[in-house]
């Protein structure tokens, strides 16, 4: 009888090896001193001073690349094995790094629906890979030929929640999103997951070779400062990953953060933040609808208010900078006349509930 997670493992090297610049097959990533390792009491291996001026244990010597108890941490939190977890600075870099490994310059392209986040497109472009822009729907689905529209691209990004929309795609629909491309590697960007953590596909890894999901610290665990996310795949996809990371992508002080972020406590904390945030959510949706905004449904921290025409849109604007309320517009024809408000705490979603009022 065969081993199915055995099965998925061997077909996602062959999967991997075959999307992968050819060139990484053959490419042996560069050896860091802490990559390298060793065992003794005096470490004059790295170049390093001896002089720690910081006073944080350690910080004079180069971190882990791949800090194992940062791992630890997050797989018991995410409920997915440490080799299938990569750490670095931000779900942006483990966007860059995907590109990097797996598109061939000229040649190779995503695809992505809008609108979405912006960085899966200018990754792409920053390294001559082209994209492939395409629609969501107008109820912010993937359309039915989803399958035909994405044809030749090598990833294929989906935000769920979107950012900037706020809206998800079902769970079992992202599935046959997955199934539908087996030669492709579908993202599934998860940066707001905790705001709604029933639409997650991270427990989908072991079934799916082409799966690879992102995630981050900087929303729902508050560490937007501290740059640390997480690339979440097959392990031999992070295998090929970890050929082209930089030697040192985790800094030891945002490790040391990170880890405590995920404690026991860390974890109950946010989850009582993110409680907060959707009570606060609701105050201001409430607001903006009595405004007279369409808002679309919020299920991460932030909402999307669509207003009747440029002119109201005009007003509201001219009245949140009067306030010193400063709330994020778009360029794209269909956000024309939208804006999107972040989550706040009660004394400033209180300035808004009154600002909103004041008509």
């Amino acid at each position: 009888m065969t081993d199915p997670v055995t099965d998925i493992n061997i077909e996602a090297k062959r999967l991997a090896e075959r999307l992968a610049r050819p060139e990484l097959l053959t490419l042996s990533p560069y050896q860091s001193a802490r990559r390298l390792g060793g065992r003794g009491d005096i470490w004059i291996n790295a170049n390093e001073s001896p002089f720690n001026n910081a006073g944080l244990d350690r910080l004079n010597r180069y971190p882990e690349c791949q800090p194992p108890e940062l791992l630890q941490a997050y797989s018991r939190y995410s409920g997915v094995k440490p080799g299938q977890i990569v750490a670095g600075r931000g779900a942006d870099e483990a966007i860059e790094l995907l590109v990097r490994t797996f598109c061939v310059p000229g040649a190779d392209s995503i695809a992505c629906f809008g609108p979405t986040y912006g960085m899966y497109a200018i990754s792409a472009k920053t390294f001559n890979v082209a994209v492939k822009a395409l629609a969501l729907t107008d109820a912010y689905d993937l359309p039915e030929d989803f399958a035909t529209q994405v044809s030749g691209a090598k990833l294929v990004f989906v935000c769920n929640p979107n950012n900037p929309t706020g809206t998800v795609i079902d769970k079992a629909r992202i599935e046959d999103i997955i199934r539908a491309l087996p030669s492709a590697l579908v993202v599934v960007d998860e940066a707001y997951i905790e705001f709604c953590p029933e639409y997650s596909v991270a427990d989908l890894l072991d079934s799916y070779p082409n799966l690879v999901v992102l995630r981050t610290l900087s929303k729902a665990f508050a560490l937007a400062g501290a740059r640390c996310g997480f690339m979440l795949a097959n392990e031999a996809i992070v295998e090929l990953v970890m050929r082209v990371i930089a030697p040192y992508p985790v800094p030891l002080p945002v490790a040391e953060l990170a880890i405590a972020t995920l404690s026991q406590a860390g974890i109950a904390r946010m989850g009582q933040q993110v409680a907060e945030l959707k009570r606060q959510g609701a105050r201001l949706t409430a607001a903006l609808e009595a405004y007279g905004a369409k808002v679309l449904p919020a299920n991460g921290n932030y909402v999307l208010a669509q207003f009747a025409s440029l002119a109201e849109l005009t007003a509201i604007g001219a009245k949140l900078q009067g306030a010193g309320v400063v709330a994020r517009s778009y360029q794209d024809p269909r956000l024309a006349q939208a804006i999107r408000f972040s989550f706040s705490d009660a004394d400033d979603t209180d300035v808004l509930v009154t600002l909103l009022g004041d008509r």
